[in-house]
């Protein structure tokens, strides 16, 4: 326990500072976990609704130094990127579905022609 009047007043500062940081960190993550419960749902409407608030909560806390600016740019880059998968990923299925649900004439198949090799071609060439 500190003795000095200043160094008591620092212990109290340094609390109540921490306890402000925790609280900030633990808002990031609590936004963190909400978009990416949004994501597991499939519910692409509302992650991008939580995206610019998540993303708020992110350059907040880089501002006030609680997160590296570099690693809050990483949190917001995985962030943008796993809501674009998940709006590419209906369009993939879609176009997957698409040619099983209408039915193609079959052809018959043609005659597939045996790959050259450079072997082969210096081969014939001879």
């Amino acid at each position: 326990m500190p003795n000095i009047k200043s160094a008591k007043k620092r212990v109290l500062v340094t609390e109540k500072k921490n306890t402000q940081n925790r609280m900030i960190r633990s808002a990031v993550k609590t936004a963190i976990k909400k978009f990416n419960a949004a994501l597991a749902a499939g519910d692409a409407e509302a992650a991008e609704k939580l995206l610019p608030e998540t993303v708020s909560t992110i350059d907040s806390a880089a501002s006030k130094g609680i997160l590296h600016k570099n690693n809050a740019a990483n949190k917001k880059s995985a962030l943008a990127k796993n809501l674009n998968a998940l709006k590419a990923a209906p369009k993939a299925e879609a176009k997957a579905e698409a040619p099983a649900e209408a039915p193609v004439a079959e052809e018959a198949p043609a005659e597939a022609k045996p790959k050259k090799t450079r072997a082969k071609k210096t081969a014939e060439a001879k």
